[in-house]
């Protein structure tokens, strides 16, 4: 996509979504989320870019890909797990069930991949052949496809924190999930995460790793919440050009959506010192990955604003039966 199409639509970027009406605010780094009286949770995905612990921009779509993106999945899904989803009031907006998180983060990985401290490639490089209750054969190559996905749990880290390594016995140890709830959400990542895998495969993508999010309701049954199989928490390649690359050493081709973050950490030290203006032409390009990451997840057209209204006001009016709950 060329970056001159979203020229008309710049200035509809929804930075805040602060809406007094509603109770119970809670503002994360890219959502604001309302619980309502009667269980139910409003979240809005808002176009902040999060890196480095701050905010680094608005991206234009970028909430409205992100939620559009896990409506696709959810539905895919929802025959392997319940979700968390009652109403999509907006392109923006899902109104889901509020649900006790689970203090255990989900990652599944089906390739040897990833830069943090907590991913196998990097824990691999630095020598380590068992991780995360895993262990690794010698001789693996950077990205290279694991014999089998592996669960690789970490902690849920409060904002601003770390997340950090477990094993299924340290959770259990630690109690943080019984072995029920251990087996069943191991057994449903899984499942999500080969659904995920084949359903890419049938766009000309590689699903490598993901994450998922899950709760449990009033009556103690697991559910999905949060996002499933999006841009911001998967990883995704090009099928078409991954066996050449890795041949060659080269990393795969992916959506490319760290734009930003490299044009910042190019410039400054992100974590310590002011961060310059952003150029548009490197959030416009930006936009234009997430859009086309939206259309090749999901085979389907990306949904333009009909008309100049302000994001915010068009949500506010979308969820008018809300405010009145």
């Amino acid at each position: 996509m060329d970056t001159a199409d979203l020229t008309p639509y710049a200035h509809l970027v929804l930075r805040e979504a602060t809406l007094p009406e509603l109770p119970n605010h809670y503002r994360g780094k890219v959502r604001d989320n309302y619980d309502l009286p009667d269980g139910r949770r409003i979240l809005i995905s808002s176009d902040r870019l999060s890196a480095f612990d701050r905010i680094l921009a608005v991206i234009p779509f970028k909430g409205q890909v992100l939620t559009q993106t896990a409506r696709y999945w959810f539905e895919e899904t929802r025959d392997i797990c319940p979700n968390h989803v009652i109403a999509y009031p907006d392109p923006n907006v899902v109104v889901g069930q509020r649900l006790s998180i689970l203090p255990v983060e989900i990652v599944v990985r089906g390739y040897l991949a990833g830069t943090t401290a907590t991913s196998i490639l990097t824990q691999y490089k630095a020598g380590a052949r068992v991780m995360y209750g895993h262990r690794l054969p010698e001789g693996l190559r950077p990205n290279e496809r694991l014999g089998e996905p592996i669960i690789t749990p970490t902690t849920k880290a409060a904002e601003g924190g770390h997340d950090e390594p477990l094993t299924a016995d340290a959770i259990l140890a630690q109690g943080l999930l019984t072995p029920e709830q251990w087996r069943e959400v191991s057994r449903t990542a899984l499942a999500l995460f080969a659904r995920g895998q084949q359903r890419a495969a049938e766009r000309g993508l590689i699903l490598a790793d993901t994450k998922y999010e899950f709760g449990t309701d009033p009556a103690g049954r697991i559910v999905l919440a949060d996002e499933i199989h999006t841009p911001d928490s998967s990883r995704y390649w090009f099928a078409g050009s991954y066996e050449s690359r890795f041949a060659q050493g080269a990393a795969p081709e992916s959506f490319d959506k760290d734009f930003v973050r490299n044009w910042v950490a190019a410039r400054c030290d992100p974590y310590r010192d002011p961060i310059p203006e952003i150029p548009p032409e490197v959030v416009t390009e930006t936009a234009s990955v997430y859009i086309r990451a939206f259309e090749t997840i999901t085979g389907e057209p990306f949904a333009w604003p009909a008309g100049d209204e302000a994001p915010l006001e068009r949500i506010r009016r979308n969820l008018k039966a809300y405010l009145a709950a």
